[in-house]
Order: C-alpha cells, then sequence, then structure tokens
C-alpha cells in the first residue's frame, strides 16, 4: 500500500516517526512538508526523510491564501505521480483538498478543534478522524464531520511524541553550574488561532529580577521574535530561537513555563513542574490542570513566587501524578493501523 503524509509542524514530525516505525516496513510512505524553520531544522535533527512543497504562509491571512494556492497546485502534481491509497495528515487544509480532489481516503488526527479556520477547511472532506478522548466529539462535529466517523483514543497526543528516542550527548544551551534551570516558550503567534496580544514579556521580566542568580533560557519561534524579545531583555537572559529537541530540553530543566501548547503538554507527561500562561487556550492544557500536572497563572508575581516554591520543594508528587496518568494511556497508532486495514 502507498501511504502520503503531509506534516506541517515539529509535532506533526514526531507524531509521524512513530507512524512510520509502525508502517514503514510493510508500505510506501511518502512525508511531505513546507519550508517551515522549525520542522526542516527539526527534519535535519532527527535524519527525517521529507519532502519540501511550498512554504509557511506566516502571520498575514492574504500570504497564508497565497501560499496555500501555491503550494496545492504543486503538491498536487506530486501527489498525482504518487498516487496514494490513502492520506495521512494532522488536519492539513492542503491534503484535504488534494485528496478530495484526487479521491484518496484521507484520515487525520487532530487535538486542536480550537483553530477555527483549519477546521472549516479540513474536517467536511475527511473520511476519519482521530482525537484524544478528553475531547468531546462535538468540538470537531460543528465543523461537518459525522460522529460515526470520529475515533477516539485514551492519550494526549504528547504520550505519542514523548516516546522518541534522544541523543543525550547532544549540545544543550544550559550552563553547566549548580544554578537551576528555568525554560520559557513563548507562544506561537503566526496561526489564526492565537490571540495577537503578548502574555509572556511581563512574566519574563519578573522573572528575571527575582530569578536572575539561575539559568533562564528563553526559546522563541521566529527571527523577528527573538529579535524583539533581544530588544526588550538584552543580555539579562539567553534567548534562542528552537534548533533543540524539546524532550532533551525538558530532560534537563527544572522548571517549564509555556504558552499551553505541546511543550507545555510534554513537560507536564515528564512530571516536570510545569506553568502555562495559558497563550494558546486549548482542552487538551484544561485537561493537565484539571489532573494537577500544569499550573495555570498569568500573572507575573505569582508566577514568580511559584518557582520559588518549586525550588525551595525536594517532593516529585509531579513525577508520580504523572507517571499515573500516561500509565493509563494507550498508543492511537494502533487505532490507525486498524483503521487503515479496514
Amino acid at each position: 500500500m502507498k501511504i502520503w503524509i503531509d506534516i506541517l509542524t515539529p509535532k506533526q514530525l514526531l507524531f509521524s516517526e512513530q507512524i512510520i516505525e509502525k508502517l514503514g516496513k510493510k508500505h510506501d510512505i511518502l512525508c511531505t512538508s513546507r519550508e517551515y524553520n522549525e520542522v526542516s531544522k527539526l527534519a535535519k535533527m532527527r535524519n527525517f526523510d521529507l519532502v519540501f512543497v511550498g512554504k509557511h504562509g506566516g502571520g498575514d491571512k492574504k500570504t497564508k491564501l497565497k501560499a496555500s494556492i501555491s503550494r496545492m497546485e504543486k503538491l498536487s502534481k506530486q501527489i498525482e505521480r504518487f498516487s496514494p491509497d490513502i492520506a495521512i495528515s494532522y488536519c492539513s487544509p492542503e491534503a484535504a483538498r488534494i485528496s478530495f480532489g484526487l479521491g484518496i481516503k484521507h484520515v487525520a488526527f487532530c487535538d486542536s478543534p480550537h483553530a477555527d479556520a483549519v477546521m472549516r477547511l479540513t474536517l467536511p472532506l475527511i473520511q476519519k478522524l482521530l482525537i484524544p478522548n478528553v475531547i468531546p466529539k462535538n468540538e470537531f462535529s460543528k465543523y461537518g464531520i459525522e460522529k460515526k466517523n470520529i475515533i477516539s483514543y485514551k492519550a494526549i497526543d504528547a504520550f505519542v511524541t514523548l516516546n522518541r528516542k534522544i541523543n543525550q550527548e547532544a549540545k544543550l544551551p544550559f550552563e553547566k553550574n549548580n544554578k537551576k534551570n528555568i525554560l520559557i516558550r513563548i507562544e506561537e503567534e503566526q496561526a489564526s488561532y492565537v490571540p495577537k496580544s503578548s502574555k509572556i514579556i511581563p512574566i519574563i521580566k519578573k522573572i528575571i529580577i527575582e530569578h536572575y542568580q539561575e539559568n533562564i533560557i528563553i526559546l522563541g519561534r521566529y527571527t523577528k521574535q527573538v529579535q524583539n524579545i533581544e530588544k526588550i531583555i538584552g543580555n539579562k537572559a539567553k534567548i534562542l530561537k528552537m534548533t533543540y529537541d524539546g524532550k532533551h530540553l525538558l530532560n534537563n530543566t527544572d522548571i517549564f513555563i509555556g504558552s499551553g501548547g505541546t511543550m507545555t503538554a510534554e513537560s507536564a507527561l515528564m512530571g516536570i513542574p510545569t506553568i502555562s500562561y495559558h497563550g494558546v487556550p486549548n482542552i487538551i492544557d484544561d485537561f493537565l490542570v484539571r489532573k494537577h500536572l500544569v499550573k495555570r497563572e498569568t500573572n507575573p508575581k505569582k508566577i514568580s513566587n511559584h518557582i520559588k516554591k518549586v525550588f525551595n520543594s525536594s517532593n516529585n508528587l509531579n513525577q508520580k501524578r504523572a507517571k499515573k496518568i500516561v500509565g493509563k494511556m494507550e498508543n492511537p497508532i494502533q487505532k490507525l493501523m486498524k483503521i487503515i486495514n479496514e
């Protein structure tokens, strides 16, 4: 069988590794993506074979539209030549439209019903949708896919991506000293579903004032974003673009402050003290907060106080909670394989 997987984000790449590991020996798989810095760097880091077609549209609606139209035109020719039996994506608008146009069965994964524009462009066109069971099916069915075509799995996506192997010898940005490592992830700002206001700058300023003696690493996403933060912060913290394996970074982190996305979920399931400043409100983040794996806070002073509390505590309650919750999760790739076989 020929399988086409369209991969648009770093998380999707890591998720796809698990699919290829299960299906790659028996099936012919083509993995496509678009030119997007975080994906291309991660693909190189992990020796992942990707065919890049088109580019990321940036933060403007018109450039998003033009990039999508251009990518669809180029990609449709490539997919027609490959002639797959099935397409797998993470609700890629281009994959949905091309699969529909060429009559290819399309199975998608998604844990982001808050991505309203993407849901509208994809869900009416796909055959099966796999989702974490912590998200109600009606969060997706309202966009035009029947509930009978939505399959739930007992896990969140971070459970899958955390199964990846990492290079323990890879270089890390933390200084080798006796200081604590504070890792801060800047929110996605070019996605259509992200509110265009930053909560993180006041938080960073407060952490730098009250925890200057620790190793503070700030992970940006785009060159302009990093440059803007550098203008505000100067050299008071190490500001970097994401050129590391997130799991390897988190393995060496004492506390993580994230926007509520993929790294927040991974950090939580690893049992690392995790704060979400809710830059990307979503149901997975709500679930992790309810399970007391994530502390949600936007007030800079309260965040700083929580960091002090974590550093002064010696209990491993987070790790115990995470281990218990992870132990009840299932691998959704098994459900995907069943769908493909059917």
